[in-house]
């Protein structure tokens, strides 16, 4: 069964505060100095190193979502993503991965990115990877997301020791990106990346006539019921990007999911658009359940046919720049047109 990350809980959310300080920042911040296109502080500048396959070459040191102070490649070469996030990020910068994960609740790699990862070796789930797959694709560099398991992080560091914790509990992900793109020393594109994806998104809001500012709600559809997503999270930043707003009743800070929600507390999921998502079978089974029961079909955004179906392995992810690209595209297309 592929993994599917689990929202934040409130205590979890809680935990995470003191790791989210530090967070992908520290990945950003440390490293700017370093050799290559960055900067030149003496205290991260490169130097010549082996690693264990023995080739050559400038390093540099930088620090992980974590803390961590890790020395990598001044020009990697051979990078695995083990999120679909560090994927489409690698992505957005130009670089290629050797060794890829499928996607958030996939047994694949997710279909937005399909044209683009043709023929690189997949080295697991999400967060999952197998190691003789890690091994087998030499990487230089290993971009591992939001990894907590302390055993899998030690054993990837034997594979190779520059392997990055690139984003913190709490990141929101144009923070991310950016960190990602200091670690693979392209921190100017990844600058003009989040420059052009700002522009973009004010533009396609412009545009949206008579929909502009609407409250748009974002739910994911699980097994057990909705969860809305709070206005950090991925999606939901994308829309506010865009001058949408959020329904009242999910007017809230945070980038988690809400606990699932019973038929009785449906009202909460309203809005001048519904945007649904899934990630699972099941919860597209319960989806089409609830899909004839009244209080579903009673909501405003049902009645007036606003309710869209959208692709949870985009939104109700952590997201990326060609991820944002899409969820850009599928609310300029709902609300451009009405």
């Amino acid at each position: 069964m592929p993994f599917a990350r689990r929202p934040l809980s409130p205590v979890r959310r809680r935990a995470a505060q003191a790791l989210a300080v530090t967070g992908a920042a520290a990945l950003l911040l440390t490293g700017c100095g370093s050799s290559g296109s960055s900067s030149s502080d003496s205290s991260a500048a490169a130097s010549p190193a082996a690693d264990k396959s023995g080739a050559s070459g400038d390093k540099r040191t930088v620090k992980d979502a974590t803390g961590k102070a890790v020395e990598v490649p001044a020009e990697p070469k051979r990078i695995v993503t083990l999120t679909q996030e560090d994927l489409d990020a690698v992505l957005a910068l130009g670089v290629k991965p050797v060794g890829i994960t499928n996607g958030q609740g996939l047994n694949e790699p997710p279909a937005y990115l399909k044209d683009k990862v043709q023929g690189i070796p997949v080295v697991g789930n999400l967060l999952q990877p197998v190691m003789d797959k890690v091994v087998a694709a030499k990487p230089d560099l290993i971009l591992a997301g939001d990894m907590q398991d302390e055993q899998v992080l030690k054993q990837l560091r034997e594979i190779t020791p520059a392997t990055l914790v690139t984003m913190a509990p709490t990141d929101d992900w144009k923070l991310a990106f950016r960190g990602i793109g200091n670690a693979v020393n392209k921190m100017d594109q990844a600058n003009k990346v989040i420059g052009d994806y700002d522009a973009k998104a004010a533009k396609a809001g412009s545009e949206l006539t008579k929909n502009k500012g609407a409250a748009v709600s974002i739910v994911r559809w699980n097994p057990t019921g909705p969860s809305w997503m709070e206005k950090k999270q991925f999606a939901s930043g994308v829309a506010l990007d865009m001058g949408l707003t959020r329904p009242a009743a999910q007017d809230k800070d945070g980038n988690a999911h809400s606990p699932a929600l019973s038929l009785e507390k449906l009202s909460e999921i309203d809005g001048d658009w519904l945007f649904l998502s899934t990630l699972t079978d099941d919860g597209k089974s319960a989806l089409k359940d609830v899909q004839s029961k009244p209080a579903y079909q009673e909501l405003n955004a049902v009645k007036n046919n606003h309710a869209v179906t959208v692709d949870g392995s985009v939104w109700s992810t952590r997201g990326g720049p060609l991820a944002a690209d899409v969820v850009i595209g599928d609310l300029g297309k709902a609300l451009g047109g009405s």
